[in-house]
């Protein structure tokens, strides 16, 4: 293969791989029996992100499950918008118990399942959504 090409197809490649929906997961708050997750969204795709469907489990602080919301957290209703490239936003995951958390060391984990661009085309989750926990 040329040079010139094979260099060309390495950086097409890199940029590929920097275009993403990045999300911060912000720490757990705690308001009675309601955790909040709160979801600082970016996207640095190059066309807009119409709707993105996420589920939140709410661990505790041996890593077992105690709660889960899934919800759209980008789009998938009419009172909600798309994200645009280079734009940002935010989503609160609220979680209830039945009962008074036993802790307040709690984690969150984000996982998202549905990721659509315009024309219905499916963005892939694993790759192309990058979640990382605020500090």
């Amino acid at each position: 293969m040329n040079p010139i090409k094979l260099s060309s197809l390495f950086w097409f490649c890199a940029l590929a791989i920097h275009a993403q929906l990045a999300v911060t997961i912000s720490p757990v708050k705690l308001t009675g029996q309601k955790a909040v997750v709160m979801l600082a969204m970016t996207n640095s795709l190059s066309a807009p992100v119409e709707s993105a469907r996420a589920v939140c489990f709410l661990l505790d602080d041996h890593g077992k499950m105690i709660g889960q919301s899934t919800k759209w957290v980008i789009g998938g209703m009419k009172d909600r918008p798309a994200l645009q490239p280079k734009a940002g936003t935010t989503f609160n995951f609220v979680i209830t118990s039945p009962q008074p958390f036993a802790t307040t060391n709690l984690t969150a984990k984000v996982s998202f399942s549905r990721v659509v661009l315009p024309g219905q085309k499916l963005a892939n989750p694993q790759t192309d959504v990058k979640i990382q926990n605020a500090n």
